[in-house]
């Protein structure tokens, strides 16, 4: 449907001209033409005056109509945490709830998920017909054609957590996997925009990996390409969450760095971590705040995961010979203290002339990449709900 297809683009693209929409959609400018002229008058695009000249006739600019009403909520779940966003189609945020402490282990998770949904589209005072959609990002193997996620057992809530607020909330809900849907947002609105082949490495308490390749979202044969963090990589005996031995996943995470720190101060050494996660239940901030203030020990456990990562993306560059490999998700905070020790690894461990060919870069987008490609989820599957 154009009139979607339209609606997507200025979704992504504050405002484009006739000319540049006819490019993008490959259609013929009068047909274009035609179609922007119905949504005008229909109050959904606004004409928003002439763009730059590039030496001839300056074109009219069109971009979706900043006071529609429609809205999209938004929930990016982590294995510890989830915040919850409601935006508008500008990307102004109208109600947010970071960070609540939910536990995907607790058999009530799907629950508390769905009870904070409700309390922040309740206190917001919006109009619950305005939301066009919910998206959800979470990890695991979640398979969005049939909208579960099979990570959890049939009779888990999280299994079919879609269905749960589809269900009781009367809204179309969509939903993916968390790498995927920042990858998603690397490519829209971070350091993968216009670039064709970008792995994006979500840093976080495991390590994911959205895989973009000429342009688009690359989910394999069933859909679960992109499982980075089970490369058996490690040679340590740590039992990974997946039941396995030796994953990546048990030396490049946060969670990895958060342990190493906590059995060094059991072992006499002193860190200010210890007195920084008295005062938040989130060990992760704990851990990034205080290596931030020069802490030693947890530099140097960040330094740690970081060589980790560094040999698993030297297997991807020989593999896949990306473009750029986007370091996000919540660990890019600390990009810099993990990024030399990357860097050491890619040098140790890599072909140089494969390595030089691709572009590592730390995510200014940080935790913040998940909600915002868990909306822009909503806008690409249901942005049609604001015409009809």
């Amino acid at each position: 449907m154009m009139k979607a297809d339209i609606l997507r683009l200025l979704y992504y693209n504050e405002m484009q001209s006739i000319a540049e929409i006819s490019k993008y959609l490959s259609k013929s400018t009068p047909i274009v033409t035609k179609t922007i002229n119905e949504l005008v008058k229909s109050g959904i695009l606004l004409d928003t005056g002439l763009g730059e000249s590039t030496g001839g006739r300056r074109a009219s600019q069109y971009g979706l109509n900043k006071q529609l009403p429609h809205l999209i909520a938004s929930i990016a779940i982590d294995q510890y945490y989830s915040s919850f966003t409601i935006s508008d189609l500008a990307h102004n945020i109208i109600a947010q709830q970071k960070d609540v402490g939910i536990d995907l282990k607790d058999q009530n998770a799907g629950e508390m998920i769905l009870q904070h949904l409700e309390r922040i589209i309740a206190t917001s005072e919006i109009d619950k017909k305005h939301i066009i959609g919910v998206g959800i990002s979470m990890p695991g193997f979640v398979n969005p054609e049939e909208k579960i996620n099979d990570s959890y057992p049939k009779n888990s809530s999280l299994h079919h957590l879609y269905k749960q607020i589809e269900d009781k909330l009367n809204l179309n809900t969509v939903i993916d996997n968390d790498s995927r849907c920042i990858a998603w947002a690397e490519k829209e609105f971070g350091h993968g925009v216009d670039i064709a082949h970008t792995l994006v490495i979500n840093l976080n308490w495991g390590v994911g990996l959205g895989i973009i390749i000429n342009g688009e979202i690359f989910k394999g044969a069933t859909g679960f390409a992109g499982e980075f963090s089970h490369i058996p990589l490690s040679d340590k005996n740590t039992l990974c969450s997946c039941g396995k031995r030796g994953c990546l996943e048990v030396e490049a995470s946060l969670n990895a760095a958060i342990q190493n720190t906590e059995s060094d101060i059991e072992n006499g050494e002193y860190s200010i971590y210890s007195t920084f996660v008295k005062a938040s239940s989130n060990k992760s901030d704990a851990l990034i705040e205080a290596a931030k203030l020069g802490d030693q020990i947890a530099i140097n456990n960040l330094g740690k995961i970081g060589y980790m990562l560094g040999k698993g993306i030297s297997t991807l560059l020989h593999i896949l010979n990306p473009n750029k490999i986007i370091i996000s998700g919540r660990g890019a905070e600390v990009g810099n203290i993990i990024a030399p020790q990357i860097q050491v690894a890619i040098n140790e461990f890599s072909i140089p002339k494969i390595a030089k060919m691709t572009t590592i870069e730390i995510s200014s987008l940080h935790k913040n990449a998940q909600l915002m490609g868990t909306a822009a989820l909503v806008a690409d599957h249901l942005i049609e709900n604001i015409i009809n």
